[in-house]
């Protein structure tokens, strides 16, 4: 004969039934916290329930960052938004809030090698997967292959859905890429797809009149620019290398002012 349960086993037992880790890991904290202020059972309810819709948020975030495959070092905290252009430092808040997104406009990032182009990309999707958009970060040469395999296995339709159910698409490195015909057309084929629907975000090393170079044929590399740029938002990094100034530091962590020969 199973002895039967105490009232509170059973109670974890109706909450894990019921999905609610959240109450399962705090109810009886809690309760012996309602105890002791005094506090009606709608108080003590009304906690339950605000700590298990914050921990349900704390997972899917987590699940949608890893999915997402953004660089977890990579975020806003970590980026030095003192160094980016003026024009970029005021367009951040409204890209990290994900008003783009709702309308599917792209973002096109460009600037030489070092700017920080990726660092900008990914921290905007850090806000955006917080704000409830799922984003996915690829190399363009890493979708470019996962593209061509998926047209060789006649799966690229089904491919191309797969993606569509990402909000936004972080592109990185576009300049790097040199497509021969079916690379640039299993490309130029996912981009249209989401041809103001979904978004993209992209960065590139080179500017628009050197998309030939991706593109090859100039009709092509026409019709990609004009449907990037038609629903858009440009970001231009200037300045230094990021890249170089930490490799400076790192050679000489303590540099000193150089002194005047003794005369």
């Amino acid at each position: 004969m199973e002895t039967p349960l105490t009232p509170e086993a059973s109670l974890v037992v109706l909450l894990r039934a019921l999905k609610l880790p959240g109450f399962v890991a705090h109810w009886s904290d809690l309760a012996i916290e309602a105890e002791r202020a005094g506090s009606s059972f709608g108080r003590y309810l009304h906690q339950l329930a605000e700590l298990e819709l914050r921990e349900r948020r704390e997972r899917r975030v987590r699940d949608a960052l890893k999915q997402s495959k953004l660089p977890l070092e990579k975020t806003l905290g970590s980026l030095k938004i003192d160094r980016l252009p003026a024009a970029v430092r005021r367009t951040l808040p409204r890209l990290c809030a994900g008003d783009f997104v709702e309308r599917g406009d792209n973002v096109l990032v460009f600037g030489l090698p070092g700017r920080g182009k990726s660092h900008v990309t990914c921290a905007i999707g850090h806000e955006l997967v917080r704000n409830g958009y799922r984003v996915l970060f690829t190399s363009t040469v890493l979708l470019v292959q996962r593209l061509l395999v998926a047209k060789r296995d006649l799966e690229l339709e089904r491919d191309l859905r797969a993606l569509d159910r990402y909000d936004v698409v972080i592109l990185d490195d576009l300049g790097y890429v040199q497509q021969d015909r079916a690379e640039m057309e299993v490309l130029f084929t996912f981009l249209a797809e989401r041809y103001e629907r979904k978004s993209v975000m992209i960065t590139s090393n080179l500017v628009f009149s050197q998309w030939d170079k991706i593109f090859k044929d100039p009709m092509t590399t026409a019709a990609a620019i004009d449907r990037l740029v038609h629903h858009s938002v440009i970001l231009e990094l200037t300045g230094v290398s990021y890249r170089n100034e930490e490799a400076k530091t790192r050679l000489d962590p303590n540099p000193t002012p150089e002194t005047e020969p003794a005369t």
